[in-house]
């Protein structure tokens, strides 16, 4: 065998190791709760009014494309609320009263 195919095979592995290999140890971040993820979302919204409403203002869109986006965004806002009072409804009713005797 060449030296050139030799270096080519220990490059091909090198790379494929150094691409594929996994550590024993990965941090994956904090686990995501659906209140946790709605709470973002509901922030996303929130900051997309607020730069709709500039625009707007800033005469970047027509009246009639103003109303039909801030609509769909309320609507949006107010799903995304109503879904995140569902679940700490659900969760306070699981969770025992503070103070009470476990």
């Amino acid at each position: 065998m060449s030296i050139e195919v030799l270096t080519c095979i220990l490059i091909t592995i090198g790379a494929l190791v150094y691409v594929f290999y996994l550590p024993g140890k990965l941090y994956m971040g904090p686990e995501k709760t659906r209140v946790i993820y709605l709470r973002e979302r509901k922030e996303a919204i929130y900051e997309n009014l607020r730069d709709l409403n500039f625009e707007f203002k800033a005469g970047k869109f027509p009246d009639s494309d103003y109303q039909t986006m801030k609509t769909s965004l309320e609507e949006e806002a107010a799903a995304v609320l109503a879904e995140i009072a569902r679940l700490e409804e659900a969760t306070a009713s699981v969770r025992p009263p503070k103070g009470a005797r476990v």
